[in-house]
């Protein structure tokens, strides 16, 4: 059947629509600032054949996962032992995104009795059990088992209602068991009504149709992209570089590396020069790897290409069985999040030598710190859960931007937010100056924000990275300053790794420094105006443009 354009067109903004909608129903309607400030979420709509579709505009790791979960629960759970209002949910890592506190949830669409396609949803929990709040503590953590609840495809709603003998079994192996409760609610509700959504499409347009529309859509999507992909010149493209991950120093770090291989239209992605798994908790599972592979690659050839199965067709992301980013079970990987950078920055790293113009110097990385306690107001347990992002890498035309979200689609959240819901009390949130890393075009500046405990007590999980190495300039352009993690505790400052488990007491600050994001191209040849600007701003000081561009008129 031949689809003329305009019907194309009517059905695929309609899929991206439906995924979006999904998403903007379970931020409203989520219990926990993870899913409803920091949008630590992700949607999707696959067809009957389990072809990815659509997603919304969400997170990577998230959504490069999301084809083998399908996979995964339509073997297990085939349409017809399925009914209308039905979902099955897993969090195990190797089937999932790589870590527990993710919750897949993948239901059925029932359009007049007949089983017509999979809509999902991820959404982080900020609490799954294990070995302390949060569930991402790293360091001492040596298998899965010791991360809390594990959960294989099991059909937890039916026809509509949660099950409430396997409700009851999560719930009572989690520390705040009414915020995961409410967003597991929230994630059947974006369900709903994206089957609702889908199955308007179908009536709308007809099964036949929405068919021929979907090949059409994924042919097209699949020529464009291999179309991108031959005009990266022939050749093989290699990266190297460390991760925090095992202690302090340069002792403690996780070596990391790739090999970019294209031929014609085809791409290889291969991780498997990169170190051994580790007896930590911060391995990167395939599924993990295989999204971010896929992500990194889009951005270099085709940003604005439909993400759905056809634009996958052309690349291939491979790691050897037990290295880092292919770990066998049951290794442990609660702090994986922190490796979804790397990863990009790897194939970023390797990908300069072949398409300077479009890629960026390295992020200033982010932190993921997970605080918990008791609040002695309510009595209750909190988990003060945050995310905290710097500043992009320069690029070639211009400087990296400032508190954004690299790689993942989330967001700072709210000072107002944290101390409205937990004892804390925000000191500081502002930019570094002087710590962008200097160049033709400057490197985002990393972020400084002190915390203070206002509770008797509490457990402090940290989750960032580049305390030891710097985010890396490119083509002679300077890395960026190094972060840095310190405990004030009675005037003293006690220095902490990146990925350290820290007992906390009243009174006590926490002083998170982010790293600053590298330079792009030579200091020398930055624009005077630039840098009089800078200094107007506040991301460099007088003393920085001394050092950093002093061949330089810098006066204001």
């Amino acid at each position: 059947m031949k689809i003329d354009p305009i019907t194309q067109s009517i059905v695929w903004n309609t899929l991206v629509s439906i995924a979006e909608e999904m998403g903007s129903t379970l931020r409203r309607t989520a219990f926990s600032e993870a899913v409803r400030e920091a949008d630590d979420f992700s949607t999707g709509v696959f067809d009957r054949r389990g072809r990815l579709l659509a997603q919304g505009n969400f997170t990577p790791g998230h959504l490069g996962s999301m084809p083998a979960v399908v996979g995964t629960v339509s073997a297990m759970y085939p349409p017809e032992t399925l009914s209308p209002g039905d979902a099955v949910i897993l969090n195990d890592s190797a089937l999932g995104s790589g870590h527990f506190p993710d919750f897949y949830m993948v239901t059925p669409a029932f359009v007049d009795g007949a089983f017509s396609g999979w809509i999902v949803n991820i959404a982080h929990h900020v609490d799954v059990g294990g070995a302390a709040p949060g569930s991402q503590k790293v360091m001492g953590v040596t298998e899965a088992f010791q991360e809390g609840i594990r959960i294989l495809p099991v059909k937890l709603v039916r026809q509509g209602a949660f099950d409430p003998e396997i409700l009851r079994l999560i719930t009572g192996n989690v520390r705040i068991p009414a915020a995961v409760e409410g967003d597991l609610a929230a994630q059947r509700n974006a369900n709903e009504v994206g089957v609702a959504r889908f199955a308007d499409l179908i009536r709308q347009v007809g099964t036949e149709t929405l068919d021929a529309a979907i090949d059409a859509i994924l042919d097209a999507s699949e020529a464009r992209m291999r179309a991108r992909i031959a005009e990266v010149p022939d050749g093989t493209y290699s990266f190297d570089d460390f991760l925090d991950g095992l202690g302090e120093g340069e002792e403690g770090l996780i070596p990391v590396a790739v090999d970019v291989a294209v031929a014609g239209d085809r791409i290889r992605i291969d991780f498997s020069r990169s170190g051994d798994q580790v007896a930590a908790a911060i391995n990167a599972y395939f599924n993990y790897t295989r999204a971010h592979g896929f992500f990194a690659i889009k951005v270099f050839t085709d940003p604005s290409l439909p993400q759905n199965e056809g634009g996958l067709r052309a690349i291939e992301v491979t790691a050897r069985e037990g290295c880092f980013f292919n770990p066998t079970f049951p290794a442990p990987s609660g702090g994986r999040a922190a490796i979804q950078i790397r990863i990009f920055e790897l194939i970023n790293g390797a990908m300069a030598k072949a398409l300077p113009d479009k890629v960026m110097a390295a992020f200033s990385h982010w932190s993921n710190p997970i605080l918990s306690g008791i609040d002695e107001e309510t009595g209750e347990r909190f988990i003060y859960y945050d995310l905290i992002f710097g500043g992009y890498g320069a690029r070639a035309a211009a400087d990296g931007l400032e508190g954004t979200a690299p790689v993942i689609n989330c967001a700072n959240i709210p000072v107002e937010v944290h101390e409205t819901h937990n004892p804390v009390i925000i000191h500081q949130l502002a930019l570094r100056p002087d710590t962008g890393g200097a160049g033709r075009t400057r490197g985002g500046c990393g972020i400084a924000k002190d915390i203070e405990l206002l509770a008797g007590k509490g457990t402090l999980t940290l989750l960032g990275d580049r305390h030891v190495k710097a985010p890396y300039g490119l083509f002679d352009g300077k890395p960026g300053a190094l972060a840095s993690s310190t405990l004030v505790r009675d005037g003293e400052e006690i220095a902490l790794q990146s990925k350290q488990l820290v007992d906390m007491r009243r009174g006590d600050i926490l002083r998170l420094r982010l790293a600053g994001a590298g330079g792009y191209g030579p200091a020398w040849e930055r624009d005077p105006e630039a840098i009089r600007a800078d200094l107007a701003d506040g991301y460099i000081t007088a003393d920085g443009a001394l050092r950093d561009y002093e061949h330089r008129d810098t006066k204001a």
